[in-house]
């Protein structure tokens, strides 16, 4: 797919060359630094040194004083109290990092994922009469609730109380629940409002502690939880977030809990420095697919463990559903792009909305994702459960997703979540309204820029800027995430070496070897993912440009910078 390359517009000389100067800095490094707002040196050192202190008071947030409050008072009365969370991994670390921090000072408590199978996302009348007949009095919900009216509700009628811990969304009511922790509340004046679901669940332990005394440090071994789920949820690394992850990544890298380090063995990365990319792809699939292919209830198991055989027999448990949901994936994946290849009127639509009833109901987010690196475009996947049509959708950047779906509401049982993300359910006889209402409202909002896949460049640079003191201070914007990429640079008319290869277990890589003209005896490495059929074109010695991030690459404890390609485009003249 032919994609459209941005290129940022680059500072003032001036501006650059002063901050160089004033920071010591390569001047490629402060044009990042100017691109992203970081003007002078006191806010160059906040960007480069985040800092916990620097967290907003939680008292900030609506609801906060009633929460701990409530929560006290059921300490204080020992009342039961169960830690409700979504089956996702911002839900189950959340439970994990509220269940955790709250064993440790009573005993008097539970945890509940729901079955996404049989109840499905969020709050379910079912999970309220489990804490009924267990006689739960308390239910703190994270990572969902704040739609979830009639079940609170129903506990009301039950006397049992919520306490919400969200950061989608809200409708236009908001739950009659005790305390709605939500930054996205229309009255909260919370100053950060793009927290992950596990980042709320932390500001309330925050605002606990710090009621009742309990020093800041107590909270610190919480926060590879926190840094997992931001990675994993997708959320800004922005702020707050970039701090949160930012320590996080260090506890992760230090002193793990028992369950994270085992998946960490099992992802063979003991002895790698884990970033946020580590997280997306390595250890958050994992935590997710106990939830997608049996019980996310398991992975909080072991995320809440404290025994070392015990966390190796789950974590290898959870890598054998690992495996078990890539298979799934990849065949759904397959289907459906045969159904829409076999449709005129689906492969000229500009959105993709399938519905086939006995598609495996926990992948069908991660197929949505992976259409959309082949059909470009707002995708819904749906298949049944529980007798209706349920689903996932998934948007391209700029394209607001959940107005689209509201756009559809009348159609639809319930809905929820993000403006790139959403999960929605739907009567089966709807299905066909809902694919054609979806079709018009995508058709007469979206741009058709929008439907161009883009890669935005930073910088254009030679391969002779590229040296270890370079990469040290491009090390230093890390960690990197929605908000703050990783930088992406342009160097154009470069040359394969002559030693590229096709590599990957489908031959669906290339592993490259550069020049360029200015130093053609000095090849850097690269690895471009996903695009073996450049190789004939780069092999017949053209000059080709290419877009790319520096990274380094840890083999066999050989560590080495290497470029990776995210496009190419072939030189013509």
């Amino acid at each position: 797919m032919e994609k459209t390359w941005i290129k940022k517009e680059k500072a003032e000389f001036a501006e650059i060359e002063n901050l160089a100067n004033v920071l010591d800095i390569d001047q490629n490094i402060a044009n990042l630094l100017l691109q992203r707002g970081i003007k002078n040196e006191k806010e160059a050192k906040a960007f480069f040194e985040p800092d916990l202190s620097n967290l907003h008071d939680p008292f900030l947030m609506k609801d906060m004083n009633i929460a701990v409050d409530r929560v006290s008072t059921a300490i204080e009365k020992n009342e039961r109290i169960l830690i409700y969370g979504d089956y996702d991994v911002d839900g189950t670390t959340s439970v994990a990092l509220i269940y955790s921090f709250f064993k440790e000072r009573y005993d008097n408590l539970g945890y509940y994922i729901p079955d996404r199978y049989r109840e499905g996302y969020g709050i379910s009348f079912e999970g309220v009469d489990y804490a009924a007949e267990n006689n739960y009095s308390l239910i703190i919900a994270l990572d969902c609730g704040i739609k979830a009216i009639k079940k609170v509700e129903y506990a009301n009628s039950k006397d049992i109380d919520f306490i919400i811990c969200d950061h989608h969304l809200p409708g236009d009511e908001i739950p009659n629940a005790v305390a709605v922790l939500d930054p996205k509340r229309s009255d909260c004046n919370y100053p950060y409002k793009d927290l992950s679901g596990c980042g709320v669940g932390f500001k309330f332990l925050q605002g606990y502690a710090k009621i009742n005394e309990i020093p800041f440090d107590e909270l610190i071994p919480y926060l590879d939880l926190v840094a997992v789920s931001i990675a994993s949820d997708i959320v800004p690394v922005t702020g707050e977030n970039r701090v949160l992850t930012y320590f996080g990544l260090k506890r992760l890298n230090s002193e793990p809990r028992i369950g994270l380090s085992s998946i960490i063995k099992i992802s063979r990365m003991t002895g790698k420095e884990l970033s946020v990319n580590d997280i997306v792809f390595k250890i958050g699939p994992r935590i997710n697919a106990a939830g997608r292919i049996e019980s996310g209830s398991q992975a909080v198991d072991l995320l809440v463990s404290r025994d070392d055989a015990m966390a190796k027999e789950m974590g290898d448990r959870i890598d054998d559903y690992n495996k078990t949901r890539r298979d799934i994936d990849r065949e759904i994946t397959r289907e459906a792009l045969q159904v829409i290849a076999g449709d005129p009127k689906l492969l000229n639509s500009r959105s993709t909305v399938l519905y086939n009833p006995v598609w495996h109901k926990g992948v069908i987010g991660i197929v949505a994702s992976r259409l959309i690196e082949t059909y470009y475009r707002p995708t819904v996947i749906l298949t049944e459960s529980n007798g209706s049509a349920t689903g996932s959708a998934r948007s391209v950047p700029g394209f607001d997703l959940y107005k689209a779906i509201d756009a559809c509401g009348d159609l639809l049982e319930n809905f929820g979540g993000h403006m790139y993300a959403a999960g929605l359910t739907m009567k089966k006889e709807n299905v066909r309204a809902f694919q054609q209402r979806f079709e018009e409202v995508v058709n007469r909002t979206i741009t058709d820029e929008q439907l161009i896949p883009k890669v935005e460049i930073d910088a254009e640079i030679q391969f002779g800027d590229i040296s270890d003191k370079f990469f040290r201070e491009l090390k230093r914007f890390e960690p990197f995430g929605p908000g703050n990429m990783a930088p992406l640079f342009v160097s154009r008319n470069v040359y394969d070496y002559g030693t590229s290869r096709i590599v990957g277990a489908s031959a669906e890589h290339l592993k490259l070897e550069l020049v360029q003209d200015q130093d053609p005896n000095k090849p850097i490495s690269a690895i471009a993912f996903g695009q073996a059929n450049k190789s004939q074109e780069i092999r017949w010695k053209k000059s080709f440009d290419i877009s790319y991030s520096v990274e380094e690459n840890n083999f066999r404890g050989e560590v080495t910078l290497q470029l990776n390609v995210k496009d190419i485009k072939i030189n013509e003249t």
